[in-house]
């Protein structure tokens, strides 16, 4: 069984995103993902609880730096797992999600 990916509230105003972030399973954070963007402020999210990530994990990334901009707002995307930023790196988006 895969683990569906959760977001959710943690320490210092961050969220926390973990479970696996692939074509299978992302679609499971569309509720959560207009949760993120009800309130004002920057967006801190801590991903170094993905277990597992492909590319369609990147390009939610991606939609949510996206949808950030859009609302003159911030996204930062911390631990990013090294699988992640390997496919972020070759798909040309790692400058764009401003990882770190």
């Amino acid at each position: 069984m895969t683990p569906t990916p959760r977001l959710q509230a943690a320490e210092h105003g961050q969220l926390l995103l973990s479970g696996e972030l692939t074509l299978d399973t992302v679609s499971a954070l569309a509720t959560d993902t207009r949760v993120l963007f009800a309130d004002d402020g920057d967006i801190n999210i801590d991903l170094g609880a993905v277990a597992r990530a492909d590319s369609a994990g990147v390009a939610l990334l991606v939609q949510w730096q996206r949808e950030a901009r859009r609302r003159q707002r911030t996204v930062c995307f911390r631990n990013i797992p090294s699988q992640m930023l390997s496919i972020a790196r070759l798909c040309g988006v790692d400058e764009l999600l401003a990882l770190s």
